[in-house]
């Protein structure tokens, strides 16, 4: 093995290779990165034709790559004589073999760096311009740290590529002995020349440079995990009241219109200092309204005006992006920058004309109101969920918005996380002197965070207004849904106040007038009353056909017939509390319901 590895006399294809390799990567390391960044916000046309273009040199075969660049840079080419007139000559030269390196590692530093781009969640960059944030300042601080890693490895695949590289570079540069020979040219004239010996030192060498940067950066990343495991704490969950005060707010206006794939977002609200819940289905459009209001998307048409700032007109033009935008966002997964500690996040977007002295205070003072004082050197991995959530509003407030926009904030939370973090927020936004938005599927969440609601169906508003308004007498059937109501049957005029709900087989007196295009009528479910006495007015005998049970509460499902064939087979549910369910289980049948013409929810087609 030693005369294997016998050191040749000539040891400058290694220095040659080095240095090479070296200048291919950095070349290739801002190159790849600027391009990369790039590409992952291009939207317009040709896309696929450019991915095609930049990924080429890792595709074509290096023959064909050496000969295009010959082309270009050869004493008939474009660049090559526009070289010649200045002097300079890049064919059979040291600066031929850094130019081939270079564009054969590009495409694996390109790609590498895009792909770690992409893998970051876009909520981080998101939030970032929410708080102010330049695109430099959200590059600088969020994409490019958390993307790292995979940055740095496409660079040492870039430096391997590059350090390899032979075809192109022995037709541009050529096989010039302390010149431009590299080691993959050493290794292939010292074969055919039959010095196998020197063959074998040059592979052996190619091969641990090669291994050498790729284990150097599996170990940096090994020591950043076992650093991350050692600074892991237990997590601990504690109750806020905040202090803080903003300035005053005058409300905010919206009337926009956006083309979507299946619908059309249609919508025009105002709301002053109050939080509005914002109630819809899946797909309703719930959290495309907040990123429009946010600038995170244009829409097609319309206005968005907070406190009497224009921040989006389409006929006039203006579109304030989100870091100008004052607005405050808080998503679904709180979107704490991972690299950053709990005061260096509360601590982003804290407006750059404070002193060291008045930032330290700001965080300080944000960090008592949550009651994580002795958390602010931490990271987001070593936090509960209630912490990330609290820090993440904290560093909402710090930033002094006009308007706070959250997106289902405790969805991710589990029951008694989620009763003691609601309770919080409420606490943080009755000091909040400005509004806020809530999105959210919890119908009694909204009832207790908001003061009023929103209702959206497939783009377009189907109520707003209070909420005691929207929940006790909802209008139309989507709105009586979407608010819990479970009891819902068509319904048909029989007299100036008496109704027949068709499904359920029974006719019902009713107080209020009936609507000029009355549809359905509803009953919540827990206020159906179950008595002992027929004699009141809408009072009707029922089997049981089946229960569901709950911790506090059983749903009965039962029929105004004893004909039930199957536990679906049923005309109407109701709630009650276990203590009357175990009384009412002992009655023979049929039971009495009323369903008391107060409670009778009438709506329209």
């Amino acid at each position: 093995m030693n005369e294997l590895l016998t050191v040749p006399l000539d040891l400058s294809p290694l220095w040659i290779s080095l240095k090479v390799a070296a200048f291919a990567t950095i070349f290739t390391f801002f190159t790849g990165i600027a391009v990369a960044y790039w590409m992952l916000n291009y939207r317009g046309k040709g896309k696929s034709l450019l991915e095609g273009l930049f990924i080429s040199p890792l595709i074509l075969p290096p023959t064909v790559v050496g000969f295009l660049l010959l082309l270009i840079f050869g004493k008939n080419g474009f660049v090559g004589q526009l070289l010649m007139s200045i002097d300079f000559s890049i064919v059979f030269t040291w600066s031929g073999a850094v130019i081939t390196a270079t564009v054969v590692a590009f495409p694996l530093m390109y790609r590498t760096a895009l792909g770690a781009f992409e893998q970051i969640d876009e909520s981080f960059l998101a939030v970032a311009r929410t708080l102010g944030a330049s695109e430099w300042t959200v590059f600088r601080r969020i994409l490019f740290p958390l993307a790292l890693p995979g940055v740095l490895a496409g660079a040492v695949l870039a430096f391997a590529r590059a350090l390899g590289e032979f075809g192109a570079t022995l037709m541009l540069a050529g096989n010039i002995p302390g010149q431009t020979q590299t080691i993959p040219m050493a290794i292939y004239f010292a074969v055919e020349a039959g010095e196998m010996d020197e063959a074998w030192f040059w592979a052996v060498v190619i091969l641990m440079i090669s291994l050498s940067g790729i284990f150097a950066v599996n170990f940096w990343q090994d020591q950043k995990k076992k650093l991350r495991s050692l600074k892991k704490a237990k997590p601990s969950v504690h109750q806020t009241r905040s202090t803080a005060t903003h300035p005053s707010s005058s409300g905010l206006f919206v009337e926009i219109q956006k083309q979507l794939a299946s619908f059309d977002l249609d919508i025009r609200f105002s709301t002053a200092k109050s939080t509005l819940g914002i109630l819809g289905g899946s797909g309703a459009g719930k959290s495309m309204l907040l990123r429009c209001i946010a600038g995170m998307e244009s829409p097609t048409r319309g206005q968005i005006v907070l406190n009497g700032r224009v921040l989006f007109d389409a006929k006039a033009g203006v579109n304030v992006p989100s870091r100008d935008r004052k607005i405050g966002f808080l998503v679904q997964n709180y979107a704490l920058f991972p690299n950053m500690t709990v005061a260096q996040n509360i601590a982003f977007g804290l407006p750059k004309s404070l002193s060291e002295n008045e930032a330290r205070q700001r965080v300080r003072s944000q960090l008592e109101a949550v009651q994580l004082e002795g958390y602010r050197d931490r990271y987001p991995h070593q936090l509960s969920g209630g912490q990330q959530q609290r820090v993440a509003l904290a560093r909402v407030l710090a930033s002094e918005p006009e308007l706070i926009l959250l997106d289902e904030p405790f969805s991710a939370l589990d029951t008694h996380l989620r009763a003691q973090m609601e309770q919080e927020v409420i606490a943080r936004l009755r000091n909040f002197k400005g509004a806020s938005l809530l999105v959210t599927h919890n119908l009694e969440e909204a009832y207790r965070v908001c003061q009023d609601l929103l209702v959206l169906e497939q783009g377009h508003p189907l109520a707003y207004g209070s909420k005691y308004d929207i929940f006790e007498r909802p209008s139309v059937l989507g709105v009586a849904q979407l608010t819990g109501c479970k009891n819902i049957s068509p319904a048909q005029r029989v007299a100036e106040q008496e109704i027949l709900a068709a499904d359920w087989g029974v006719r019902l007196q009713v107080l209020e007038p009936l609507p000029s295009r009355l549809a359905y009528v509803g009953i919540r479910a827990h206020q159906i009353q179950f008595v002992e006495d027929r004699n009141p007015e809408n009072t009707f005998p029922c089997w049981l056909v089946s229960t569901s049970e709950t911790p506090h509460r059983m749903t009965v499902f039962l029929k105004f017939t004893p004909d039930s064939t199957h536990p679906q087979d049923y005309h109407i549910q109701a709630e009650i509390f276990k203590e009357k369910w175990e009384v009412l289980k002992q009655r023979s049948f049929p039971w009495l319901i009323q369903i008391e013409a107060l409670r009778l929810i009438l709506l329209e087609a």
